[in-house]
């Protein structure tokens, strides 16, 4: 079959388009024709070799997709050949046919297409497991999202109105303020130019933020640990500057807020059950047209290294989708 090849963890230089030979599922999985796969920054990391999890080489990056059920496991009984569906795993989506397992795929709603579908799972269900699983979100409650015109930053814009949320957003750039402010952002903040301190001392009146989802890491990290209000929740969701943070303890001890990790794939894994219906209910916020993964651009799949130069250099507001069929 026809596929994008990781041949060494050199980041796009070591991408190429080849054959590799076609998945087959395991007991609790599914293969699945792809129709449309989407690049996160995520995938950058992994071809980068920056990621928690190193795949044998040569490999097939991707870990979101849509597409149709050829054939399932002999355990799987969510679907059968032939249904829709968007789906994930933690590398394959980039190529003709892929595999996953069933608790990390749901069907797709009538009115979502392919390219629309492979753009939900990794962003929504990220969110929905940071807001709602781990900071025990409230209607009423302000949520500050850092890099929040990216794919995961716009599905927790989306998602934390959806749920009755104040949002601030902050971004790297003045180009990227419309489209959060689309996606439901009430603020919004440019670190590059604006004084984060000062503006979130000015929206919230002194108080400080209930919940954090931070993308970025680094220095940013560090001054909005000294932002969290009275029993408020600081979640480290990744680290697109590079710099890993570390944090003195008396932060979080004099405010009495948690730090909350929110490793999706991690909780996926262990708890198979809640994580598909996770992305059941998000499927039904997008039947409902609820909930809308942005599409930024969709490219053939033999420009896999165009869609991840464009993620790798911030140029990306949404998601990229790789069209395969």
């Amino acid at each position: 079959m026809r596929a994008v090849l990781c041949n060494g963890f050199h980041g796009i230089k070591a991408l190429s388009i080849g054959e590799a030979a076609e998945p087959q599922p395991e007991a609790d999985e599914v293969l699945i024709d792809v129709h449309a796969a989407c690049v996160s920054f995520a995938d950058y990391l992994m071809i980068c070799g920056g990621y928690q999890k190193r795949p044998a080489l040569p490999y097939v990056p991707g870990m979101d997709a849509a597409g149709v059920v050829v054939a399932c496991g002999e355990n799987v009984q969510r679907f059968l050949p032939g249904d829709r569906v968007a789906c994930g795993a933690w590398f394959g989506s980039l190529a003709e046919r892929m595999t996953a397992k069933a608790s990390f795929s749901a069907r797709l709603p009538e009115n979502a297409d392919f390219v629309v579908g492979s753009a939900i799972q990794h962003g929504y269900v990220t969110a929905w497991y940071a807001l709602v699983d781990r900071a025990r979100l409230q209607a009423g409650e302000t949520i500050l999202v850092t890099g929040a015109a990216g794919g995961v930053g716009l599905a927790c814009i989306e998602l934390a109105r959806l749920l009755g949320a104040r949002v601030i957003a902050a971004v790297g750039s003045a180009t990227k303020t419309s489209v959060v402010r689309e996606y439901g952002a009430d603020e919004v903040i440019d670190y590059s130019s604006e004084d984060v301190r000062e503006r979130v001392k000015a929206l919230t009146d002194g108080e400080g933020l209930d919940i954090c989802f931070e993308n970025v890491g680094g220095p940013l990290f560090g001054t909005l640990a000294r932002l969290m209000r009275w029993n408020g929740r600081l979640i480290p969701i990744g680290f697109t500057s590079g710099e890993i943070p570390s944090l003195p303890m008396n932060l979080p001890l004099l405010k009495n807020y948690s730090i909350v990790g929110a490793f999706t794939g991690a909780w996926a894994e262990r708890f198979p059950d809640e994580r598909a219906r996770a992305a059941d209910t998000i499927m039904g916020w997008v039947a409902e047209g609820k909930l809308h993964p942005r599409i930024d651009r969709v490219l053939p799949l033999e420009q896999t290294a165009d869609a991840m130069t464009a993620i790798a250099d911030r140029s990306v507001q949404g998601r990229v989708v790789l069209r395969v069929r």
